[in-house]
């Protein structure tokens, strides 16, 4: 790569970033299409991080994306929030323009992007959806459902006054209400699901194993999961030995970069086959 004082910037600002493959994943593409620009990984503790995105801005970055723990952050210090990102309460990219920084949410892109490259057998407008969690991925995950035209989803998390009250933020402006559910019945509402969407932590490294059940769920069923560490977690591993469809959780990662990528750099990238390995190389 050769870098020019013309060169774009952009990064990802997160605390801890070490784990990061976004500086893989858009460095890949800056070179695939021989861009003069870079992105680079920034560890910005949480109390450094308006002065830091100031400072970012000022020293002529393109924008950046965000991760834990400054998604919440990130929507208070945006000029301009786009309608998704407020509906999610997160930001995950932004753009810097004239001074000004327009924050938005993608994160619900690439969930259903992912969806809908690596499964296609689901009919949103028809299909019944069982969520699993309730925390800040759930509630993007669930706007993206809904804006996709799903209108029968079913919320269960260990917690249920949390799954109450994600339900009826999600729901305010919906013509759809979202059914909250018990975990003590998780294993029940399986019937009949066309997908099961797992957005907690629970089978992830490091972390116990999601105790379900999958023998109610047809197997015309698909299951996803949006960790990808391991790619193939025990839920999905348990999901395809039975015969249902699984869609790992790279791809939301991948196609959730696309938008901030077109904005900073002025190119369309792609997701292909060889884009994950060589993300799942590193």
């Amino acid at each position: 790569m050769i870098l020019t004082g013309k060169a774009r910037l952009a990064g990802v600002v997160g605390w801890p970033i070490s784990h990061s493959k976004s500086p893989r994943l858009h460095g890949y593409w800056l070179e695939k299409l021989a861009i003069d620009g870079a992105y680079l990984p920034l560890a910005v503790e949480p109390d450094n991080f308006e002065e830091t995105l100031h400072g970012l801005m000022n020293a002529g970055f393109q924008g950046v994306n965000v991760t834990v723990p400054h998604k919440e952050a990130a929507l208070r210090f945006c000029n301009e929030v786009d309608p998704l990102a407020r509906r999610i309460g997160a930001v995950n990219t932004i753009i810097f323009k004239n001074g000004r920084s327009f924050g938005s949410n993608t994160d619900a892109f690439g969930f259903i992007e992912n969806l809908r490259q690596n499964s296609d057998q689901l009919n949103f407008s028809s299909a019944k959806v069982v969520v699993l969690g309730a925390g800040g991925a759930a509630r993007g995950v669930i706007v993206a459902l809904q804006d996709a035209g799903v209108s029968n989803i079913l919320l269960v998390n260990r917690t249920k006054t949390r799954s109450e009250a994600l339900a009826q933020g999600v729901s305010e402006g919906q013509n759809n209400k979202i059914q909250v559910c018990a975990w003590e019945d998780r294993n029940n509402i399986l019937s009949g699901a066309d997908l099961l969407v797992n957005t907690t932590s629970l089978g992830m490294a490091g972390q116990p194993p999601l105790d379900l059940d999958l023998t109610g769920l047809p197997l015309s069923a698909v299951v996803t999961d949006i960790v990808y560490a391991p790619l193939i977690t025990p839920l999905l591993d348990m999901a395809r030995s039975r015969g249902n469809e699984i869609v790992d959780g790279l791809g939301m990662l991948l196609h959730q970069a696309r938008p901030g990528f077109e904005a900073w750099f002025g190119e369309k990238p792609i997701v292909t086959p060889r884009l994950r390995e060589f993300v799942l190389d590193a």
